[in-house]
């Protein structure tokens, strides 16, 4: 099977840490991460959860209502809508 390259851009700090992992493990950067392509491929997802900070979801929903009401909220009021989610979630 021939070979070709995947570019990948990410944080230099990512990399460094990485890099320092795999290391550890004994594969270098591209052998892991065809360890995860072919795990994708073998099990049809992605082969750990992802999920989204909370408080960023809702600080997020918050800046949505705030833009969509005509009135225009306050940061205020924003983050009092944003700590209600948080404390409901």
């Amino acid at each position: 099977m021939g070979q070709t390259t995947l570019s990948v851009r990410m944080d230099e700090e990512v990399k460094r840490l990485f890099d320092a992992y795999c290391a550890q493990m004994g594969l270098n950067a591209s052998a892991a991460v065809n360890i995860f392509a072919k795990a994708v491929i073998r099990e049809r997802r992605i082969p750990f959860e992802i999920t989204v900070d909370p408080i960023e979801a809702a600080l997020d929903e918050a800046d949505r209502e705030a833009a969509a009401d005509p009135r225009r909220l306050t940061h205020e009021e924003v983050f009092s809508k944003a700590r209600a989610r948080i404390r409901g979630i």
